[in-house]
């Protein structure tokens, strides 16, 4: 999971240690919370004892941080199991904390999803997409693949190269295009795509990608709020939502 934090952010790390009050109040959870949203300014969804003994972990918006018991030392970074194969601890408990918060978040965007529903819908993903990236065209050229098997895709702009970019500029065409499903495959066939312009804003879904700790495309979230990193061919998508839901 690569978490993007800002200038701001890091110089908070940095400069304003973390140290619990003296006189506050409520359980070691609350203070911590209140201590990381007071000095780092990041939405806490979750704060819990991490697998360390003495940390606890505070999944954000802005990614996962582990805070001393104590409240004087803040570490971002990964925790892997050693004991089974390596297990990205960090990852598991970010995607389980997120997995609500992350389906009220979509509602918002519905109506800018570019959708390519299924006949026979059994189940609908939402995928972060990028014109560019050689999977998301693997992915989309499969699209027929995915529908015959009841799988409804919902698309939503994640511009690798980030916003402002002429990636991001790209996308935009897309979402402004007369007929976006059309443009889509357009530009996801190497075709150029006229430059229009719309009140669909392609950042906001990018910088929603960034708070579900995508860091890569294609990025599939299940109807369940879970997060599937890269490209999964038809069948085996289908048997990952027959396992997961």
């Amino acid at each position: 999971m690569k978490v993007r934090f800002s200038l701001a952010l890091i110089a908070g790390l940095i400069f304003s240690p973390v140290t619990l009050a003296a006189n506050s109040t409520g359980s070691i959870e609350d203070k911590l919370t209140e201590q990381l949203v007071d000095k780092l300014n990041v939405d806490v969804v979750s704060m819990e004892k991490a697998p360390i003994e003495g940390l606890y972990q505070a999944v954000t918006k802005q990614g996962m941080l582990y805070i001393s018991e104590d409240g004087s030392k803040l570490i971002h970074g990964n925790i892997y199991a050693l004991d089974n194969n390596m297990e990205n601890l960090s990852d598991t408990a970010f995607n389980a904390a997120m997995a609500a918060p992350r389906l009220e978040m979509l509602k918002p965007f519905e109506k800018d999803m570019l959708v390519y529903k299924a006949k026979n819908e059994k189940y609908v993903v939402t995928v972060f997409t990028d014109v560019d990236c050689g999977y998301c065209r693997k992915l989309h050229n499969e699209m027929q693949g995915y529908n015959d098997l009841g799988i409804t895709i919902r698309y939503l702009a994640y511009p690798r190269r980030g916003v402002p970019s002429a990636n991001a500029d790209e996308m935009q065409a897309v979402w402004c295009a007369k007929d976006p499903l059309k443009a889509m495959t357009e530009a996801k066939s190497g075709g150029n795509v006229k430059a229009a312009s719309c009140d669909v804003d392609i950042s906001k879904q990018f910088y929603l990608g960034q708070q579900f700790g995508i860091s890569g495309t294609p990025a599939i979230v299940l109807e369940n709020g879970s997060v599937i990193p890269g490209y999964q061919p038809p069948e085996r998508l289908l048997k990952t939502l027959q396992r997961a839901l």
